[in-house]
């Protein structure tokens, strides 16, 4: 049997094996104990759902969009490998300010203030 052959039967047979395991296994049967959340041993103390700062959000999100923009330029070392590297160097700078351009904005806007 070739390899690729052998991948695709143990990944199959795997397959049937784990989904009648989990056929044959008794099904969970949820009770008042089983669904009541545990807190070390104790009743609970209070509401599980309590209200969410947005700030929290907000800097979670800009914190995903300058890391991605971060991202964009690692590669940046090896542009000067490529036919142009003054266009890369410029493109790169392009990106650089208009980074520092949101910071700046969201700074300005409050979007970076812990205390109003």
């Amino acid at each position: 049997m070739s390899l690729i052959t052998t991948i695709i039967t143990i990944a199959a047979v795997l397959s049937t094996v784990l989904a009648l395991v989990s056929f044959w296994l008794p099904q969970m049967s949820p009770d008042h104990e089983k669904l009541s959340p545990y807190e070390c041993g104790f009743d609970p103390l209070g509401s599980a759902r309590l209200p969410f700062s947005l700030r929290f959000f907000l800097v979670a999100i800009l914190f995903l969009l300058f890391d991605l923009e971060i991202a964009l330029l690692l590669p940046l070392p090896w542009g000067d490998q490529l036919p142009s590297p003054l266009l890369t160097f410029l493109w790169a700078s392009a990106v650089l300010i208009l980074l520092t351009l949101g910071l700046i904005y969201e700074w300005l806007q409050g979007g970076l203030e812990w205390a109003e």
